[in-house]
């Protein structure tokens, strides 16, 4: 177990930066993803803490132990792969037993421990398999195995599921969730999965462009994000995103006002905001904070003060996607398509006229230009 410090962490690649200026504290036995989209840096930045990398600036720490220039095999580290690195002439038990044996680990105390990490993965009933007589999931617990048995202070994962299918990788979300509590290990973990970032993390490193974006619980991430980058890379469907302009009215109720929309602002938003440097915004809402029809607004009395309606929304029906116990309906607003999810039951198909309520209090306001959000998180 471990504390993993970066401070000021860079990695060029000739002229491209691929990890710029990085300063991340990973608490001891916390899951931490690295969350963003491909070419971001987040592998990049997983194998300078592996020390596959030799960063160009910046250090790399574990607990009060400055490992920047220890070679891999010395940091107490366990390295999970997205193609499992599985040796194929191998049986399951020597391949989870191969880094002990590398490290002069005698023959009794080799089988306690694969016996132990098989039964953690339970793999017991294949060990005397080969990687080719596996299924993919099977493949995974025995990559998982191998890195468990040798008792990490760190485990990094680079992507471990996206081999998988869709069902299996449900699955193995859960079993990864179950080992980092039956472990207590320090989790570090790479992927462009949102889901799987929100399903399986103490903490998320949203990133892109070699840069961080935001750090925060799953939670926080997903009401509170920081820029129109982050509100739309986390959350399934993406958020909707809308161009307005921030109103006052006489009477002293905010609203914004787009294209086919017009959406009132709580004035205990209002009280939180950054003052914006012009009055063009973002407007996001996300697909389950839509309601179709006539809504009773949840806004505060004065905030819904004037002489206009603050939550009018016109559309169009453009496609339905029924999902079993959700429909999602993609409907024009104004010239931007908006995700709506709402009950199956519903009957509403292509080419209906519907009318839209954006919930006020569930709504997010970023700068029109710069894409940063304008309310604080406190």
């Amino acid at each position: 177990m471990a504390r993993v410090r970066l401070k000021n962490l860079t990695k060029h690649f000739g002229d491209v930066v691929a990890v710029d200026n990085v300063t991340l504290d990973i608490a001891d036995r916390e899951f931490l993803t690295l969350l963003g989209p491909s070419g971001c840096g987040k592998t990049t930045l997983l194998n300078m803490i592996a020390g596959l990398e030799s960063p160009t600036a910046g250090e790399v720490w574990f607990d009060d132990r400055n490992v920047t220039a220890v070679p891999p095999e010395r940091r107490d580290i366990a390295m999970v792969f997205q193609t499992y690195a599985l040796y194929p002439h191998m049986s399951v038990f020597d391949n989870v037993a191969f880094g002990l044996k590398m490290r002069g680990v005698p023959a009794e105390d080799r089988k306690r421990l694969v016996l132990a990490a098989s039964k953690t993965m339970e793999i017991e009933h294949l060990l005397d398999r080969k990687p080719r007589a596996l299924s993919g999931g099977q493949r995974q617990r025995v990559a998982l195995a191998r890195a468990i048995v040798r008792d990490p202070g760190v485990f990094l994962l680079d992507e471990p599921l996206s081999n998988l299918d869709a069902q299996l990788r449900v699955v193995m979300r859960t079993e990864l969730k179950r080992l980092h509590g039956e472990l207590e290990m320090t989790f570090v973990y790479v992927t462009h999965d949102q889901a799987e970032s929100l399903i399986l993390a103490d903490r998320i490193v949203v990133m892109q462009d070699g840069q961080i974006q935001q750090i925060g619980t799953p939670e926080s991430i997903y009401d509170c994000p920081a820029n129109t980058f982050v509100a739309g890379f986390v959350g399934s469907p993406p958020i909707n995103l809308l161009r307005g302009t921030l109103e006052q009215s006489a009477e002293g109720a905010w609203r914004v006002v787009g294209e086919g929309y017009a959406c009132g602002v709580p004035v205990s938003m209002i009280e939180r905001m950054k003052p914006p440097e012009g009055r063009e915004v973002f407007l996001g809402v996300r697909a389950e904070d839509i309601g179709i029809g006539e809504a009773t607004s949840s806004i505060e009395p004065d905030a819904a003060a004037g002489n206009f309606d603050p939550t009018g929304v016109r559309a169009k029906v453009v496609v339905r996607e029924p999902m079993g116990s959700d429909l999602y309906l993609t409907v024009d607003v104004g010239g931007t398509n908006v995700k709506v999810r709402t009950r199956p039951e519903n009957l509403l198909d292509r080419g209906d006229n519907v009318g839209l309520y954006f919930d006020p209090g569930k709504i997010h306001l970023f700068n029109g230009e710069s894409g940063e959000s304008l309310i604080s998180e406190s």
